[in-house]
């Protein structure tokens, strides 16, 4: 188990990320004042939730922004665009969880929201219900929780995710076709993402022009196909900072020209140096 307080010099900035190799499913995150922690547009191959504990901040889903104050829980779905930044200079703390998507996709089925164990997503982006606020701050209580076996802490986390869908309205099943050729590039940049690629091989792995390429991604996942190459090797620099690895060694790995190309990206996709994440 892992829980690693930063605050960084000149900055009142404390984060904490918390991971434990017995509940590989989920992941946690705390920022209290939280006015230096920007990002931006990014998004994560897990699902994400945030309970709001203290200021307002700006915050993107999608296509929707909204404002979010202290009470407010933020449903992120896999693969979905966001970012939340605090409204000028002021104080801002939250808590968030990122949970495997496979792991709540065999919840839903076991609670009869699926008939499959592929996650179905919320058509919710934002709620303010009392109920689902303290569950959140709850579970991230015994998930940090020192004396918490791990029993204890699979146990709330079904607990409350259970809770959450039985609150929230899962998104209905798409029925129009998929553009599997955009499907297909996003596939292909993911596999290869820390390989240097061509616009000219992603177009080819899609059977799509390159002028089309770029204006379709960039409606259908809310980024650019460089930007999204830049958003998954940052994804797989955190798969491999949570195993220990070094930083250097992460960073040119995963198609980073050195360290500090790394360092620059993870801040502004993860808010956080690499070291922070580390811990």
């Amino acid at each position: 188990m892992k829980s690693s307080p930063n605050s960084p010099m000149k900055e009142p900035t404390v984060q904490i990320f918390w991971r434990d190799e017995a509940l590989p499913f989920i992941e946690a995150r705390s920022v209290e004042d939280g006015r230096k922690v920007c990002y931006g547009k990014h998004s994560h191959e897990t699902f994400s939730i945030g309970a709001v504990t203290g200021g307002r901040s700006t915050y993107l889903n999608g296509k929707v922004v909204e404002r979010a104050g202290p009470g407010s829980v933020v449903v992120i779905n896999p693969e979905v665009v966001h970012a939340c930044n605090p409204d000028g200079d002021q104080p801002w703390s939250y808590r968030m969880l990122y949970v495997d998507a496979a792991w709540l996709g065999k919840l839903q089925r076991d609670l009869g929201v699926s008939q499959s164990a592929d996650f179905r997503p919320f058509s919710s982006t934002l709620t303010t219900q009392a109920g689902l606020y303290g569950g959140l701050n709850g579970l991230y209580a015994a998930l940090t929780d020192e004396d918490s076996d791990t029993l204890q802490k699979q146990s709330v986390a079904v607990d409350f995710f259970s809770d959450l869908y039985r609150a929230l309205t899962p998104a209905p099943v798409p029925t129009g076709s998929v553009n599997l050729k955009l499907a297909r590039a996003a596939q292909y940049i993911r596999e290869n993402c820390v390989q240097s690629l061509r616009l000219d091989e992603i177009c080819a792995a899609a059977d799509l022009s390159a002028s089309y390429l770029i204006r379709a991604f960039k409606e259908r996942y809310g980024m650019t196909p460089h930007a999204y190459l830049v958003n998954c090797r940052i994804e797989y620099s955190r798969s491999q900072l949570k195993r220990g690895r070094a930083i250097a060694e992460v960073a040119v790995e995963a198609g980073f020209a050195d360290q500090a190309h790394l360092q620059r990206a993870f801040r502004k996709f993860v808010a956080a140096t690499p070291g922070q994440y580390k811990g």
